[in-house]
């Protein structure tokens, strides 16, 4: 699933390509899509800006309508000029803005829908998030409140609750738990404050530092790109920090891969 990082630098390019600009032709695949288009046309509106917040990907267009959609595990939105031969078949696209001078296409994302401003806050998912890692400024007190409401999660899992802090995935997840020295399967509520704290700041740190890099993402300060991670997909190599060997396991919901190291991780 692409993580905060990825949503905001797509969200900033769509709104380099398309602020400003007037929709021209619009074609999609789902049907609630269609049938607003079809009582209020999104040809002649204005995309007036796209932002991201947490997973979500935000299209604010002319007369108050807000196209919002999730990339899941593996939805991308793409940037054509008019002509320009699609990367991916078009049997993928699920969402086409054109303008004069861009064509917006969304492939195999997999939520879409259409929000107004009183909806995105009262009744979507965008609602019910915690603060925005990639925000400026932050609600750290906020965050840290939330966290301390989720004390029976394990770490791993807190650090993937949206509902905590928006932004961070899988990835993130192992990374800052590494770098917080903390095992990604200890509850919560057997955290002091300064490590719930540490974990919620190494997870804004990261999700910043990755936003205006097109490289592999990136959290050693090692130039080399495939000293890149610390333990993230590295099951069974040797720590970077004592050598050891790094463990993977899934645990969850969704059993999804954790990675880390026994011996820095107590």
């Amino acid at each position: 699933m692409p993580e905060g990082d990825t949503i905001f630098r797509a969200a900033r390019a769509l709104h380099r390509a398309l602020e400003g600009r007037e929709i021209t032709h619009f074609d999609t695949v789902y049907p609630q899509l269609s049938r607003v288009d079809r009582d209020q046309p999104m040809v002649g509106r204005t995309v007036q800006r796209v932002s991201a917040v947490g997973k979500h990907l935000l299209m604010h267009l002319s007369g108050e309508l807000i196209l919002r959609s999730h990339m899941r595990m593996n939805g991308s939105w793409h940037i054509y000029r008019p002509g320009e031969k699609w990367r991916i078949p078009a049997y993928r696209m699920k969402i086409t803005l054109e303008t004069g001078a861009f064509v917006a296409v969304a492939f195999d994302v997999p939520i879409a829908e259409f929000e107004t401003p009183s909806t995105l806050e009262r009744s979507s998912p965008v609602g019910e998030l915690g603060p925005d890692l990639s925000a400026k400024p932050f609600d750290e007190v906020e965050a840290h409140r939330r966290g301390r409401l989720n004390s029976e999660q394990n770490v791993a899992d807190l650090i993937l609750n949206q509902r905590v802090a928006a932004g961070a995935g899988n990835v993130f997840k192992s990374e800052v738990a590494f770098l917080c020295g903390i095992h990604p399967f200890r509850l919560v509520s057997s955290l002091s404050d300064d490590q719930l704290t540490a974990i919620i700041a190494t997870s804004r740190r990261l999700l910043l530092g990755n936003q205006g890099s097109l490289n592999p993402r990136k959290t050693t300060a090692s130039f080399n790109p495939r000293e890149g991670l610390w333990v993230y997909g590295r099951s069974g190599k040797p720590c970077r920090k004592c050598g050891g060997r790094i463990r993977m396991e899934r645990r969850g919901l969704h059993a999804r891969s954790t990675y880390f190291c026994a011996n820095c991780q107590q």
